[in-house]
C-alpha cells in the first residue's frame, strides 16, 4: 500500500488536471473501452434517450455554468487548493457547497444518454471518488484555513453534494 507521501505526490500530479478535464479524460476511456464492445452505442432502438439526455445536459451545464459564473462575479478561484477571495453561500451554493462538481456530473450522465453510452457511466464513481477523497478535502482545508468559522457554519448547513 502507498504510503502518505506517495499518495500526495500523486494527488500533486492530479491535482495538475483542471478538474473539468478529469470528467473528459474519464469519459474518453469509458469510451475506449465500449467502442470495441459495442460500435452502435447501447439501447440504440430507445430513441427517446437522446432527446433525454439533452434536457439532462443542459441542465448539468447549466447548473456547473451558474456555479462557475457566481465565483467569477465573486472574483474568488476556481482552481482546486488556492485561496479563495470569497465565501460563496449564495445561489447554488445554498443548497450545496459543489454545485459545479454536481453539475458537471449530471452532464457527464447527459451526454452518455445522447450517445448511448453505458461504460462511461460506470466510470463516473472513480472521478466522485477522486473529487470526494483528493479534491474537495484539498478545497475545504483551504476554505477552513482563510474563512475558520464561517466556512465552519456553512460546511455544517450545506451538504457536500446534493
Amino acid at each position: 500500500m502507498p504510503d502518505r507521501i506517495q499518495f500526495g505526490r500523486l494527488a500533486t500530479i492530479l491535482l495538475g488536471i483542471p478538474v473539468p478535464w478529469v470528467f473528459v479524460l474519464t469519459y474518453l476511456a469509458g469510451i475506449g473501452i465500449e467502442i470495441p464492445l459495442h460500435r452502435g452505442g447501447f439501447f440504440p432502438d430507445f430513441q427517446l434517450l437522446t432527446p433525454v439526455g439533452s434536457v439532462i445536459f443542459t441542465l448539468g451545464m447549466g447548473l456547473a455554468a451558474w456555479g462557475w459564473f457566481i465565483f467569477h462575479r465573486a472574483r474568488t478561484t476556481r482552481v482546486p487548493g488556492e485561496d479563495s477571495a470569497a465565501l460563496v453561500t449564495h445561489g447554488p451554493y445554498r443548497l450545496m457547497r459543489n454545485p459545479m462538481y454536481v453539475g458537471l456530473s449530471v452532464a457527464y450522465v447527459g451526454e452518455a444518454a445522447i450517445l448511448h453510452q453505458i461504460v462511461p457511466v460506470i466510470l463516473l464513481p472513480l472521478t466522485i471518488v477522486y473529487l470526494n477523497r483528493v479534491v474537495i478535502p484539498l478545497e475545504e482545508e483551504r476554505l477552513h484555513a482563510v474563512f475558520g468559522a464561517a466556512y465552519d457554519r456553512y460546511r455544517n448547513e450545506v451538504r457536500r453534494w446534493l
